[in-house]
């Protein structure tokens, strides 16, 4: 077969589609039967599952998927250099070293005695080693960032712990997904557990998986941060939201990243 070449508009496209990790959602691994002994669940479900045809077909094309813009966001900012000790991510990290990161986190860290998710290490990373301001949860920077690194782990099975010292925060988001809160004295399991596949006005309501995060919604025509999503369900019970990176919220990361364990990551996902 002869070499084409490519220059160009034709050159930059070759590029970006060789940048960019492989896909993972096409429909393959999106529902799954599950064996966990006291899942809740018989059966797991992706948001990409419930999702129109439509939605799916953004998800699976790199040049549709407007999430990829803050993919490429992330990619900038992981050679760039910052902070007073001018360092950047990739003096201390190959990308291929986040290949997994996606599927295993959130951990805990035995060092920092505590739960990190990635938009945890990448704030302290940056203010440990590169001597950086952190970035806010649902800045550009931090999306970017934390699709970039997601998305090395998409078409991976995600696999977390839950025991050691990590127990007490999985019961405690276990706890927190059962507890009814708000005015109108709504859990998490009443949409997500008891209600899965059915409609709530115009949306089909979903078994509310992690795997996707952070996730381009259209409704809020950007990605958003998983934590970003907690607040939006709290005030639509409403109930009092707790800020993005709040040991609630820290807590509860783990336990639905358990739920949705053997799903496949799909970071960035597209949702309605």
């Amino acid at each position: 077969m002869s070499k084409l070449k490519l220059s160009g508009i034709a050159a930059g496209l070759a590029a970006i589609l060789l940048a960019a990790p492989a896909l993972a959602a096409d429909g393959k691994s999106s529902a799954m039967k599950q064996s966990i002994k006291g899942h809740p669940l018989s059966e797991l479900f992706s948001g990409y599952y419930y999702a129109s045809k439509d939605t799916q077909e953004i998800q699976n094309d790199d040049f549709a998927n407007p999430a990829m813009t803050w993919y490429d966001i992330g990619e900038t900012n992981w050679s760039k250099k910052d902070g007073e000790a001018g360092k950047s991510c990739a003096e201390c990290h190959k990308v291929g070293d986040m290949k997994g990161v996606g599927a295993r986190y959130p951990i805990f860290d035995d060092k920092l005695k505590k739960l990190m998710n990635v938009e945890e290490r990448v704030n302290n990373c940056r203010k440990s080693y590169m001597k950086a301001k952190p970035w806010k949860y649902d800045s550009a920077n931090m999306l970017g960032m934390a699709i970039y690194v997601n998305a090395q782990s998409r078409g991976m099975p995600r696999s977390v712990k839950i025991d050691g010292p990590a127990a007490d925060y999985f019961k405690k988001g276990k706890d927190f997904y059962y507890a009814r809160r708000g005015q109108l004295d709504m859990s998490c399991a009443h949409c997500h557990e008891k209600y899965y596949g059915q409609k709530i006005r115009m949306n089909t309501l979903t078994q509310g998986h992690s795997n996707g995060f952070p996730t381009y919604r259209l409704k809020w025509q950007k990605p958003g941060s998983l934590h970003r999503r907690f607040s939006g369900c709290n005030k639509q019970v409403r109930a009092k939201a707790f800020k993005r990176g709040s040991p609630e919220y820290m807590a509860l990361e783990l336990y639905l990243a358990w739920r949705g364990q053997g799903l496949t990551v799909e970071t960035p996902a597209v949702r309605n």
